[in-house]
């Protein structure tokens, strides 16, 4: 039996089957697709959130975590209608990103323009102070 290579554009029965079945599939649309860049004073997070409205965002800090959230809810569909297919995400999705517990809410500034927000959170020095190290003593 000859092994023949097949050829990128006949017909693959298995990718008509399973390609566009996200059980399958990997599923972007869930994603919040993230660029994190330093500056000499602060750093910038660009994340993309197409399709979501400013009001559907929310951002917040706890225990020096940066959390944020983004929620769209689905359109009341009529009865008479149907999708035959239906791509686009409702939903939720969420990140978090560790920024130090001296970060505080007012430290931070952030905007949404055409689908993307941008946080910039400014550096600090962390106020960590060593403590002194301190000995169990070992009983005979």
């Amino acid at each position: 039996m000859m092994m023949i290579p097949r050829k990128r554009n006949e017909f693959d029965l298995f990718d008509a089957m399973f390609g566009d079945d996200p059980f399958f599939r990997r599923d972007s649309s869930k994603e919040m697709r993230t660029d994190i860049k330093e500056k000499s004073d602060k750093y910038l997070i660009d994340i993309d959130l197409p399709g979501y409205d400013k009001e559907d965002i929310k951002i917040d800090i706890q225990d020096g975590y940066l959390n944020v959230h983004a929620e769209t809810h689905t359109e009341n569909e009529d009865e008479e209608e149907k999708f035959v297919r239906k791509e686009r995400f409702y939903g939720e999705c969420s990140r978090s990103f560790y920024v130090g517990d001296n970060i505080t809410e007012e430290d931070i500034r952030a905007s949404f323009r055409n689908g993307t927000l941008r946080i910039e959170i400014p550096k600090k020095e962390q106020n960590e102070q060593i403590p002194e190290k301190k000995y169990i003593q070992i009983e005979d």
